[in-house]
């Protein structure tokens, strides 16, 4: 037989190989600084791949712009109870098919949730607030002052500061801090997904007898509203009104909690803006809304697409996942010049530490007015305040929860 005189199609024998999957979410290298992991990310945005535990590849939108767009888009949906809903971590999957209260659902439920609760959260009303929360956070420093040195800010002062204010607005005991400040932990670090159950389960059933005692004996916090607020649908359900309080109280106190004392150990790592901060060069307005864009503490708002779309050059298919890297995205350079430097005068008020759209923060408002009093206090108060050990050896969050410090030693 003839030899043919064409030549069979060469093989690439060295083809470029395909970058690693980079996973989501991952721990920080330090507390506040997104994960060096995610640098591709950023690099080639605004809006890349990602995979979650187990092996499913996402959207991961890092860009600024793309990422107020997107938060937006109504063919982007919170609901949780989907079965193509991503979730991030095994916990995550775990409760995911339970709907959460304000977050779990889209318009117009969601609406009809979220206009129950905002005169409660106005403007008006928390700065009607703010005398108690200077008293709270000057009681605990007294505490603190009369402990002596050193400390350890977040059990002393970080976390009770907004545990003790969430308290006092939703009408739910300080007594029983402990409690439900335990079973958050679990809720959002548990290390299985029976501690989560479990946990969840306990304070739903905490909540749910605080609400029947309240229906026979009201008092006058917010909950006591809820239970007793007519609306066109009727009174609230007992199911319903355990779903508000537990969003309301567990992120009433966590994220506070944690800007409290990332934003401490921040500043102090910081010795120049914190001089400045001293000198009265900035405003601590201005400071904690910078702190907001650096720190990014709640990295991750998660949404499935319903309807395929196209947007920055890509396709997003119906199903498919898609996650907003907050920590990314408020280091975006176009909006956030120099992204890397702690700034006190830059104009940060446009990050999306609070999220953006219909799910935007409800309790921003809250947020900023403890962080401003707390943080002002805590440094007039302790002028000479210093990390009471070496920075390295300070433990902090893991990347799959609210980031934050897991203790702070402090002295004076």
């Amino acid at each position: 037989m003839t030899e043919s005189t064409t030549e069979p199609a060469r093989q690439d024998l060295h083809p470029t190989p395909t970058p690693p999957a980079i996973s989501f979410p991952q721990d920080r290298g330090c507390p506040y600084q997104p994960p060096a992991a995610y640098e591709p990310l950023r690099e080639a945005g605004p809006l890349g791949r990602v995979t979650f535990y187990d092996g499913r590849p996402v959207w991961a939108v890092t860009g600024h712009t793309l990422a107020r767009e997107l938060l937006t888009d109504a063919r982007l949906s919170s609901n949780r109870e989907r079965d193509d809903f991503p979730a991030p971590t095994e916990r995550f999957a775990s409760a995911q098919k339970r709907r959460v209260a304000l977050l779990g659902f889209d318009d117009p439920e969601h609406n009809t949730q979220r206009r129950m609760l905002i005169p409660s959260f106005s403007l008006k009303r928390i700065a009607a607030l703010r005398p108690r929360i200077q008293e709270t956070v000057d009681h605990l420093l007294d505490a603190m002052e009369r402990q002596g040195r050193p400390a350890e800010l977040v059990g002393a002062f970080a976390l009770p500061v907004p545990s003790m204010v969430i308290c006092a607005l939703l009408g739910v005991p300080y007594a029983d801090h402990e409690f439900f400040e335990g079973q958050s932990r679990r809720l959002l670090r548990g290390p299985a997904a029976s501690d989560v159950e479990r946990a969840r389960v306990e304070l739903e059933g905490y909540l749910g007898e605080l609400i029947d005692r309240k229906r026979k004996d009201p008092g006058d916090g917010l909950l006591d509203e809820l239970i007793h607020r007519e609306s066109a649908d009727g009174p609230l359900s007992r199911e319903e009104l355990v779903s508000f309080a537990v969003i309301l109280l567990v992120a009433g106190h966590e994220t506070t909690a944690n800007m409290i004392s990332l934003g401490t150990f921040t500043l102090l790592r910081h010795p120049d803006q914190l001089a400045a901060l001293r000198a009265g060069e900035t405003t601590m307005a201005v400071v904690v809304e910078e702190l907001l864009r650096y720190l990014s503490i709640a990295d991750g708002l998660l949404r499935v697409a319903t309807e395929d779309f196209e947007v920055a050059g890509q396709t997003i298919r119906a199903g498919e996942g898609v996650v907003f890297s907050t920590s990314v995205i408020n280091r975006d350079g176009e909006a956030f010049p120099a992204p890397e430097a702690l700034d006190w005068d830059r104009s940060a008020r446009h990050h999306l530490a609070f999220g953006f759209g219909i799910h935007q923060c409800l309790g921003q408002n809250l947020a900023r007015a403890e962080l401003e009093i707390a943080l002002s206090a805590l440094f007039e108060r302790f002028p000479r305040l210093r990390l009471a050990a070496p920075a390295e050896e300070i433990p902090f969050k893991p990347g799959d929860t609210i980031q934050g410090m897991l203790e702070l030693p402090v002295t004076w």
